[in-house]
């Protein structure tokens, strides 16, 4: 083909779970030369926890890439992130067991993800979820994955779909009452105030969260009591 090679491709996954497990939907989206969407894909998976919803995407992803063109992924699970970068090439050294001798979890996904990343040059970004001015790729993949989870449909660029709206649990969680009724203390001062999730939402620590279930404010945003407390640790 002649013509100036793209030096390389921005793009980004996301999974999302409903219940952790609950139902669960994958997606990822590559950008044009200017970081905006320009192609997507996203897809259901039945009841499936939010790891192996955040590998599928991944898993996904490459397997839609051309691997001869560099890839900047940019991801907000830090579980799927740290598994293909830090913990595979022990993994294998161990014939795929964890450093306590355990079966390697979702092992299937990440065999094939170590595959598909074979000699190919991708660079691995992590950006935090659910921010206001955050990464707008992770931001749409967010969405999509949420979309498809609820829906239990596939949607993307090549099917026609609109983009995708915007997670109704993010806003939600972030305007949610702070009645005395629905707080319990989990230590001193009012920061640490837990109410009760109107919606399933996701913690900065990459698991969601059930509506009903318990959650606290932390600097990114609402999730799990315990996550605030180790960050504040």
């Amino acid at each position: 083909m002649i013509g100036r090679m793209r030096e390389r491709v921005v793009a980004a996954c996301d999974g999302a779970s409903k219940g952790n497990p609950g139902p669960a939907g994958w997606a990822w989206v590559v950008a044009d030369a200017t970081e905006s969407p320009v192609r997507w894909e996203a897809g259901p998976l039945g009841r499936a926890t939010n790891n192996i919803a955040e590998l599928t995407a991944l898993e996904r992803l490459l397997a839609s890439t051309d691997p001869g063109v560099p890839l900047e992924v940019r991801m907000d699970s830090q579980y799927a992130m740290k598994a293909v970068t830090t913990w595979l090439p022990g993994w294998k050294r161990n014939g795929w067991k964890t450093a306590a001798g355990k079966p390697v979890a979702n092992r299937e996904l990440v065999v094939r993800i170590d595959e598909l990343l074979g000699d190919r040059s991708v660079e691995f970004r992590y950006v935090p979820a659910h921010q206001v001015d955050g990464d707008r790729l992770n931001d749409f993949a967010d969405r999509a994955a949420s979309q498809a989870a609820v829906v239990q449909e596939s949607a993307g660029s090549d099917l026609g779909s609109p983009e995708p709206p915007p997670a109704p649990d993010v806003p939600a969680a972030r305007k949610a009452p702070r009645r005395k009724a629905n707080t319990a203390r989990a230590g001193g001062g009012s920061s640490a105030r837990t109410i009760k999730a109107k919606f399933p939402g996701r913690c900065l620590c990459g698991r969601s969260y059930a509506a009903g279930e318990s959650i606290a404010k932390n600097d990114q945003g609402w999730g799990h009591p315990e996550c605030r407390t180790a960050a504040a640790g």
